[in-house]
């Protein structure tokens, strides 16, 4: 009987994800990838740095996605997730993560530059501009081996998957060593407890003969409401400091449990007109290592709409729009892309069709200690909305204001001097002359005139 090796050749890359997509660039360095289990390589290490998973819960089941790049080829690629009983596999899109990221991403706007306008009737637009910083199994071996059992294996698009169960942590490691995996010894103690905490597990990777260049996204559906992320297997892999973009959508909002949090309001943030940036991120920072590493931001907490993709405003937040509208699916040998899209959007709404669920978005940079426990996620007591903008109120030095000397601009200067130095009547000049004064000599240039004219007509 062929060993789960033997049918999946790869060399030296094992990605435990918490959740169920992969997205694996050719050459690049890794920017997520769960927890990292691979040979080490001192001339090109692999280190995690930031994640971005989605939670969805409804209707007597969860769904949990993961969106990973790591070095090496898909060839190498391989994961293994943690999961309560048996789990259903679907292929999802990298354009999923876009969409709900264009929703929510935080968007934080400018004071009023409350800049002079320029005259009226001068056929222009007020000098005043609003600037904004804008802020992703075909053969599985024998079915028991060794203390443990494949309780499901098939095979989802190009994918090949196997789930394990085990009572016996000792066996589990040594059917993960003998199929190629390498735990780092940090980590062995964490796959104990997961073994002795009863959970199962799903492994995958490309199935034999699978031509492609990329993974596929890939989502995993269990039984039950969970609202439980096991960031304990987070840690193999990553730094000091490991980013986490956590998106659930649910029919109403989340919160962390277990974690301390918290939000940042309009009136925290500073706008530095020096520099035409806000101190967004610098408050983030403080407010994060002021709890510990642990903290995390609850940035946003919005209506999405249920049956339909999610597709932001480019023109808003500067995301891509989709490339087609196939939204990054590709067909398999039974299902249409149509099929794949309605089955996804169905799981990320967990099972509704219509009307509209909450997408709530949190942010935490982790330090390594801060990973020895799962993240437990509550229903929010205010299920208010949170808006993803911040229009900033306060403000530091001046803008730089246009001069406006009648309709001409003569330069720009900070704002309180270029309010004392425009001016709004017709002259081209540079000195500020009132309404008037230019009024008098209009009317002395016009009688003037008269006069020569009638000069000239009684000669």
């Amino acid at each position: 009987m062929r060993s789960f090796a033997s049918a999946f050749v790869f060399r030296s890359v094992l990605s435990v994800a918490l959740a169920a997509s992969a997205y694996v660039a050719l050459e690049a360095d890794a920017l997520a990838c769960g927890g990292c289990f691979h040979a080490p390589n001192p001339e090109r290490p692999t280190v995690v740095t930031d994640h971005r998973m989605v939670l969805s819960v409804g209707r007597g089941k969860s769904t949990l996605y993961d969106q990973i790049r790591y070095t090496g080829t898909p060839a190498e690629f391989a994961w293994v997730l943690p999961i309560t009983g048996e789990v259903e596999v679907g292929i999802s899109s990298d354009e999923l993560f876009t969409g709900l990221d264009g929703f929510s991403a935080t968007a934080v706007f400018s004071p009023p530059r409350n800049c002079p306008p320029q005259p009226a009737g001068c056929n222009s637009t007020s000098c005043a501009a609003s600037d904004s910083l804008s802020s992703s199994a075909e053969s599985a071996g024998d079915p028991s081996n060794g203390g443990v059992t494949v309780t499901k294996q098939e095979v989802i698009g190009p994918y090949a998957t196997v789930q394990l169960q085990s009572n016996d942590a000792d066996a589990l490691k040594t059917w993960l060593a003998a199929n190629g995996f390498a735990l780092p010894s940090d980590v062995v103690p964490v796959v104990d407890q997961y073994v002795k905490e009863k959970f199962n597990f799903l492994a995958l990777k490309l199935k034999p003969g699978a031509n492609v260049q990329s993974m596929r996204p890939v989502r995993v559906t269990s039984v039950g409401p969970s609202v439980v992320l096991p960031l304990r297997m987070v840690a193999a892999g990553t730094g000091a400091v490991v980013g986490i973009t956590l998106f659930t959508v649910a029919e109403g909002r989340y919160e962390p449990q277990n974690f301390p949090w918290f939000r940042i309001e309009d009136n925290d943030i500073e706008w530095d007109w020096t520099t035409n940036a806000s101190t967004f991120a610098e408050v983030r920072t403080k407010k994060s290592e002021a709890l510990g590493g642990k903290g995390w931001e609850v940035e946003s907490s919005v209506a999405l709409e249920a049956g339909r993709f999610p597709v932001p405003a480019q023109s808003r937040f500067g995301s891509e729009p989709p490339r087609s509208d196939s939204f990054g699916y590709e067909a398999t040998d039974t299902k249409s892309v149509r099929q794949l899209i309605d089955e996804d959007l169905l799981a990320l709404h967990g099972g509704r069709t219509s009307g509209v669920s909450r997408l709530t978005r949190m942010r935490a940079d982790l330090t390594k200690p801060a990973l020895d426990e799962d993240l437990v996620l509550t229903a929010s007591v205010d299920q208010s909305l949170l808006t993803n903008v911040r229009q900033v109120t306060r403000e530091k030095n001046e803008p730089s204001c246009t001069v406006w000397v009648g309709c001409e601009a003569t330069g720009v200067a900070p704002r309180s001097e270029a309010l004392v130095r425009s001016t709004d009547h017709c002259s081209t000049a540079g000195t500020a002359i009132p309404r008037e004064t230019w009024a008098a000599v209009c009317l002395g240039f016009v009688a003037l005139a008269m006069v020569r004219s009638r000069r000239r007509s009684r000669r």
